[in-house]
């Protein structure tokens, strides 16, 4: 489907999750192309992809630039597959780089990190190694490939007539990146706003800063921003961006009431939390919840 002229969304499938696809999308000119975000790495995914660009009279040769929102394996997870078949130079951002190796290639110390994080907010110990392992079913979705081009905000992807301004959006990911065309008034926003659900803002042996105040940061700086059309990763395209941060930013106020009240006057670890608030209006807490995705780690 083409946007504006010169900028296609592509649907690129994730099986066996409730949000179905991906949007990645493809940037032509005769000087080369941008695609940003590529899928997971299946052969589903790879041959979609590979069919759309087809659809659209690219092939892999023909991408100068892959830029990634994020490493999270439905964003990041094609890209190694994706590099045997082009030259094209890939922008990460470089606090994402900095995970590449200790979540997708030598993890075990992670995975101790992982196990001793659970234990301080109450998992009790036979519930533990499950969850301490519940990230590693998607080693096999992910194809590592390093960065050829690593970014901090405030750099210019030019592709043809478009000149993207790379825009650092941490909070559901430390490194996420948006892709900001001003002549175009076009925000490509990966997971740092959708449409009609929010993205999982957690908390982990990862997280850098306070990802909530981080990210409610980061949507203020973007809803500042003169936009016409807003590209998301997921559901669909939309027009009223800075509507859409003013509903994100009173349903994180909500929740922090709720949780707040929750707490009352004793202290209770995360887990505690979760169970003895089961059933209330927020009781989807730590579980999977309407308003936020899967695919977070």
């Amino acid at each position: 489907m083409e946007i504006i002229p010169g900028i296609h969304q592509l649907k690129v499938p994730i099986p066996d999750n409730p949000l179905g696809y991906l949007n990645s999308y493809l940037v032509k000119a005769e000087d080369g192309c941008l695609l940003i975000d590529t899928g997971w790495n299946t052969d589903e995914a790879f041959g979609s992809l590979a069919r759309q660009l087809g659809d659209e009279g690219v092939s892999f040769g023909d991408l100068k630039y892959i830029a990634i929102t994020h490493v999270h394996p439905d964003h990041y997870g094609l890209v190694g597959r994706l590099k045997q078949h082009t030259k094209a130079q890939l922008v990460i951002h470089e606090i994402e780089r900095s995970f590449l190796e200790s979540r997708y290639v030598h993890y075990d110390s992670l995975l101790d990190e992982m196990d001793q994080w659970l234990r301080i907010n109450g998992v009790p110990e036979a519930d533990r190694p499950q969850l301490q392992r519940a990230s590693m079913m998607v080693l096999g979705l992910v194809w590592v490939a390093t960065p050829d081009y690593p970014v901090r905000g405030g750099e210019h992807l030019r592709v043809g007539d478009f000149d993207f301004e790379i825009i650092w959006t941490p909070g559901h990911s430390p490194g996420h990146i948006c892709f900001y065309e001003r002549a175009h008034r076009v925000l490509v926003s990966g997971d740092h706003i959708l449409p009609t659900i929010t993205p999982n803002i957690s908390m982990h042996r990862q997280s850098m800063g306070n990802p909530l105040p981080d990210y409610l940061d980061s949507l203020r700086a973007v809803a500042a921003l003169p936009v016409d059309v807003v590209l998301p990763a997921h559901e669909h395209v939309f027009h009223d961006l800075p509507e859409r941060v003013q509903e994100i930013h009173e349903h994180h106020a909500e929740r922090k009431r709720h949780i707040v009240k929750a707490i009352g006057a004793e202290s209770k670890t995360a887990t505690r939390l979760r169970r003895t608030s089961r059933g209330r209006q927020w009781g989807c807490l730590g579980k999977s919840c309407r308003l936020t995705p899967s695919g977070g780690q």
